[in-house]
């Protein structure tokens, strides 16, 4: 507990800011011909104008109020009812007059129209590469996630090199049967172990985690780590759990209970250091 790191967020961690650009650069185009309104007075003719001769403008609307995807419902706040509305963002399918007052009502209500002529930005481009990063902070928690498998791989690859024994990240039983001809029944039809390491005799596992901040379920994560572990004994496979972050001094009582059923198979990046791998795989 008094080993636990409180971070391993490096500075790519924050931003991926060449997916950021991607993203953005992939709708250019469309964007360049929705820049043409900004400003514009007499907007929503000039708007229906656009959409109309260059209907691919469409599907980018809804990045424009930071939606990754299309809008599918709306609620109609005028009749209080649900209403269809992807036809209005899909480019193949030619609006018609009802259409097209759909898609101004959209306009407006959403605020676009004040913020393309009200001077309120200069540059469409410049506004959904600042979206597209605005989005990215919300995949944070996956790249936490990679951030503890790639630490932990960091010491189980050159492990595996010097011992000449297998791995594999993301296993799954299918492929361990396939390579090693070792079965192991899973508990989870899509269960991948973060890392499997064969030694020519049987099969290690491990799964990863990392608890900065934030969780409040770290009870229910320490049962999972019990049940996941004593379902492999059962087969007579080992599991081992590396886990860190100072969150889970919030629950050490849970955690010491999984360590402890787990008959202490639990470990941090301070164990790693230490080389607890040549003491857990011989």
């Amino acid at each position: 507990m008094l080993n636990f790191q409180s971070t391993i967020s490096w500075w790519e961690y924050y931003c991926d800011f060449r997916k950021i650009e991607e993203n953005a650069f992939t709708i250019k185009i469309q964007l360049s011909l929705l820049n043409s309104l900004l400003w514009e007075k007499h907007i929503e003719t000039k708007f229906l104008k656009l959409i109309s001769e260059y209907p691919e403008t469409r599907e980018v609307l809804p990045i424009l109020l930071a939606v990754r995807d299309k809008f599918t419902l709306v609620r109609n706040q005028k009749y209080q009812k649900e209403e269809l509305v992807s036809d209005l963002f899909n480019s193949k399918i030619t609006l018609n007059d009802e259409d097209k007052k759909s898609l101004l009502i959209f306009f407006q209500n959403s605020w676009l129209k004040d913020i393309f002529q009200d001077k309120k930005i200069s540059n469409l481009n410049d506004y959904v590469f600042w979206i597209e990063t605005g989005l990215d902070s919300n995949a944070r928690k996956n790249r936490g996630w990679k951030q503890m498998e790639g630490l932990v791989q960091s010491y189980i690859q050159p492990f595996c090199e010097k011992k000449w024994y297998q791995r594999k990240d993301q296993a799954t039983a299918k492929y361990i049967l396939q390579h090693w001809n070792i079965i192991i029944e899973s508990d989870k039809a899509d269960r991948r172990f973060d890392f499997a390491v064969y030694n020519w005799k049987d099969v290690y596992l491990f799964e990863t985690n990392f608890y900065s901040s934030g969780w409040s379920k770290l009870k229910s994560v320490a049962w999972e780590f019990m049940e996941l572990y004593h379902f492999l004994q059962q087969q007579n496979k080992q599991l081992y759990r590396i886990t860190d972050g100072a969150w889970w001094r919030t629950s050490s009582k849970p955690l010491e209970e999984a360590f402890n059923a787990m008959e202490w198979n639990i470990f941090n990046i301070k164990n790693l250091r230490e080389g607890i791998l040549w003491k857990l795989i011989k």
